[in-house]
């Protein structure tokens, strides 16, 4: 279903713009997921008032769902509102505890994902390690973290250049894409036909006549409101070997939750770009839809590309039913040679395909084993207990602890919850910001001029427990001093928050005691 609606360009002009809304595929989904959550539910209630001593099981029942919350390994934050909700709720709470609380992969699923992460590139860190250990053991030590958390590798030989702006890094796409000559790779949350992805597009089917492979990846319930629900058929008419990301299929489990937020651009297995940057108009200013979008994002240029390489065939594979092929071919060994420091891309996402909340961890590393400063921008704040923890503690110990956050949502409930953890965070310390112009999209974290990430995780839940994300972990680097340079620019266009504008009231007190609970679930 679609609509032409009037917007506003970057010139100031009206202009027209098609919106798609949710496709049928999509409404009868969700509907299907009410029906199932309704009627078992239902079922429950009919067997307490037919079948004698029911209710004595279901209260037992409830004894459970109650102990495995408390026992399980998550996030206290995390247990806390299905605590609630299983307690609180008669029957229904612990219904949807079963359907929604874990989710339940098929032993097919589970054996694809073994194969796929068989494909493995293969590299001898240790002399790197060593080679970074003589400057500092503990960089070291962190790397090693990350390599063995993630599953990834730490390279040299990579050139990284930063962009401040959607738009800026738009153009440097473009003019890579047409120098294609074997493949190109693309994934991304959101794609939504409009001047940018239109641009790249005409750009794709002109390789693909040229004989270059061509894939793209595009999260299912990221595109519900950007691109027909059948998007990966027109683009497979087009050459495109194209599939939608988890595609929802109406099953009563947290399939809403586990989606790919990833950012990745390949070119070759030479070029990479990854950062918060999707493949729509907003993004790059077209129009202003919350005042001046910031963004940004990193080119990666040498033998580093070839872990996004793989972190994109993994999840190819894992959403197409062909045999899974040999990632081989598509590793390249680049000629690209240069002495600038340690990059290591790497991917995060949620259990049981991830063992470990990676991105948490390097964030609250770097926290913990700051000497000097520690500069972050994030759209979202909703942090658990720890990530809290951490922010006040490198504070509290004078750290030079500073956040941007957007000064207009896109929004409004998140942003109250955003809103809800300064007080708290700047009675510990800390500075926060807001982005005068518009929405700060950018997701950076940057410590001591030695050590930074650029990817697509935020500082959410969503992005740091549900979310399939991918960034890039830097280690004393030239690219560094370009995120720090943008960072304080920024600062200077954002303002500085105190407990003035943020409005107090009762009601607004109790608001943010809400969402402030339910948070670990949004």
């Amino acid at each position: 279903m679609k609509k032409i609606i009037q917007v506003i360009d970057q010139n100031n002009q009206v202009a027209l713009k098609e919106v798609n809304y949710i496709p049928f595929r999509f409404i009868l989904a969700m509907m299907i997921i009410l029906l199932e959550t309704a009627l078992v539910i239902a079922a429950t209630v009919l067997c307490t008032l037919w079948i004698p001593g029911f209710y004595l099981a279901l209260y037992l029942t409830e004894i459970f769902c109650v102990l495995s919350i408390i026992n399980s390994s998550d996030n206290p934050d995390y247990k806390i509102p299905w605590l609630i909700l299983v307690l609180v709720v008669p029957i229904g709470g612990f219904m949807i505890y079963f359907m929604f609380y874990n989710r339940k992969l098929s032993k097919k699923y589970v054996k694809r994902m073994d194969e796929v992460n068989q494909q493995q590139i293969k590299k001898d860190d240790d002399e790197t390690l060593r080679k970074i250990a003589s400057k500092s053991e503990e960089a070291s030590l962190n790397i090693k973290l990350l390599c063995n958390l993630a599953h990834t590798r730490v390279y040299q030989n990579t050139k990284a250049n930063y962009y401040s702006l959607g738009e800026e890094m738009c153009a440097a796409m473009l003019e890579d894409l047409k120098k294609a000559r074997k493949f190109i790779f693309l994934e991304y949350f959101i794609i939504e036909e409009g001047q940018f992805w239109n641009s790249i597009l005409e750009i794709l089917k002109e390789k693909v006549t040229e004989g270059v492979e061509v894939r793209v990846i595009y999260d299912d319930i990221g595109c519900m409101m950007t691109l027909p629900g059948d998007y990966y058929q027109t683009l497979q008419q087009m050459g495109i070997k194209s599939v939608s990301f988890s595609k929802l299929k109406g099953q009563a489990n947290n399939e809403f939750n586990n989606r790919s937020h990833r950012k990745i651009m390949v070119i070759d297995g030479v070029i990479g770009y990854c950062g918060g940057i999707n493949l729509a108009d907003e993004y790059v200013n077209v129009f202003p839809k919350y005042g001046h979008w910031k963004d940004g994002g990193v080119k990666l240029e040498g033998e580093a590309v070839n872990e996004l390489t793989r972190l994109f065939l993994a999840d190819y594979e894992i959403n197409v039913k062909t045999k899974v092929e040999d990632f081989l071919p598509y590793f390249v060994k680049s000629e690209y040679s240069c002495d600038d420091g340690f990059v290591i891309p790497f991917g995060d996402g949620p259990e049981p395909l991830y063992r470990y909340r990676i991105s948490k961890t390097m964030i609250m590393t770097m926290l913990n084993q700051a000497k000097h400063y520690v500069y972050m921008t994030s759209p979202y704040l909703i942090v658990d207990h720890e990530l809290l923890e951490a922010f006040k503690n490198a504070a509290l110990r004078g750290i030079d602890v500073r956040i941007i956050v957007p000064h207009i949502p896109d929004k409004k409930l998140i942003f109250l919850m955003t809103r809800s953890y300064y007080k708290e965070l700047m009675e510990a310390g800390v500075k926060i910001y807001e982005y005068e112009p518009g929405f700060i999209h950018a997701k950076t974290y940057l410590s001591d001029d030695q050590v930074g990430i650029v990817g697509s995780m935020n500082l959410d839940y969503r992005s740091l427990v549900h979310h399939f994300e991918n960034g890039v972990y830097f280690y004393d680097h030239s690219v560094l001093k370009l995120i720090k340079d943008d960072v304080l620019q920024t600062m200077n266009k954002s303002l500085l928050i105190n407990e003035k504008p943020i409005k107090n009231t009762l009601i607004h007190r109790f608001i943010r005691a809400v969402v402030y609970t339910i948070s670990p679930l949004l």
